[in-house]
């Protein structure tokens, strides 16, 4: 455990506490959500050292007393055996955790190659994240939508965020960005005349959403380019020119909306998600640079990498990366996706506190 490290942090959160007493800064709710934020992250470690201190404090005591009474010499070994547990504890929190962890997320859904099933399928897992989302008090708006037209979707862009300052620092980035990959279903679709299985895919793509601290973006980077919306079956749904495309020059990043019925709403979603491209680029930009940063997260947006299989006769759930494998895909896809979620979870902290870069793939 660092003890500079820790003097460090427990001398930010200080400083936070301050800040956040101040009531100046709840003039700018950015500001204030982002302080709040970093100190619910900070308040875990807080807690910690503050009850592994008590109980070194509590086992001095003790054996004070018991040099003057032996009577007391349980009590000291009782509370000389609950200090490695809280030293454990505060050195894991200690361990280097993923930047973004308490950021709301832009969850994108893409139907791949199976035609309508697939985006039959991709309508699947957008209900399913917004069921889990649900489940969590968690606040989802659909930024921008394609639809196929047996009622799937072709594309879609989700956000999703807490209610308020997350607890522990623990935010939507930190249970779904898992989630980024190949998701593959194994079904009878429903244009399926013989009964026969097929399989087919979707991508899904998890980023988090940046703020505009995170992400700065250059006027004269970027080119704007208007048309008009079209529904399922490329049938018109708006007389205007309202939809949006926004291409990023330097990256030659392209983001398309059209959801909304004014071209303004529609290029500030586009810049949304811009934004949280940007901010997702540049972190595997820096991963890429320094290997250490990598043993903080897990990086699975790699659309390539088939990472769940969703089979419906078997009614199976099965995750590849860690070898998990459940019989509830019918309660995984009505949103209780806490079993795989916490799996992976917990091979991610074992991979990082045995120093691996990334989750074991199977």
């Amino acid at each position: 455990m660092s003890v500079d490290r820790l003097a460090g942090l427990l001398d930010e959160y200080g400083e936070l506490e301050k800040r956040l007493a101040d009531p100046a800064i709840h003039a700018d709710q950015n500001t204030a959500r982002r302080v709040g934020r970093r100190f619910a992250e900070l308040t875990p470690i807080r807690k910690a050292n503050d009850e592994l201190e008590q109980a070194r404090a509590d086992l001095i005591a003790a054996r004070e007393l018991a040099a003057e009474d032996p009577s007391f010499a349980g009590e000291v070994d009782a509370l000389a055996a609950t200090i490695p547990a809280l030293e454990e504890r505060l050195a894991e929190l200690l361990a280097p955790r993923d930047p973004h962890d308490a950021k709301d997320v832009i969850l994108e859904i893409k139907a791949g190659e199976g035609g309508e099933e697939s985006a039959l399928f991709a309508g699947d897992l957008l209900r399913m994240y917004s069921r889990y989302a649900e489940r969590h008090g968690w606040v989802t708006e659909v930024i921008d939508a394609q639809d196929s037209d047996l009622g799937g979707v072709k594309d879609v862009s989700l956000a999703i965020k807490t209610r308020g300052v997350p607890e522990g620092g623990n935010g939507v980035w930190s249970r779904l960005k898992w989630e980024g990959g190949v998701h593959r279903v194994q079904r009878v679709p429903v244009t399926e005349s013989q009964g026969r299985i097929h399989t087919s895919a979707a991508g899904v793509l998890v980023l988090p959403e940046a703020e505009d601290v995170d992400v700065s973006i250059d006027p004269g980077d970027i080119r704007v380019d208007v048309f008009r919306s079209s529904g399922p079956g490329g049938q018109s749904v708006n007389t205007t020119d309202s939809a949006v495309r926004i291409t990023h020059l330097s990256t030659g990043i392209v983001v398309s909306c059209q959801n909304e019925k004014s071209q303004l709403q529609n290029r500030e979603q586009a810049m949304r998600i811009l934004r949280a491209r940007l901010l997702a680029a540049a972190q595997e930009q820096a991963d890429a640079a320094a290997s250490d940063a990598r043993k903080a997260q897990v990086r699975t947006v790699d659309r390539s990498e088939r990472i769940r299989t969703y089979n419906f006769p078997q009614n199976r759930i099965s995750d590849h990366r860690i070898g998990y494998t459940a019989y509830n895909l019918d309660l995984a896809l009505a949103g209780d996706l806490d079993g795989v979620l916490d799996a992976l979870s917990e091979a991610d902290r074992a991979a990082r506190l045995a120093g691996e870069t990334e989750l074991s793939r199977h």
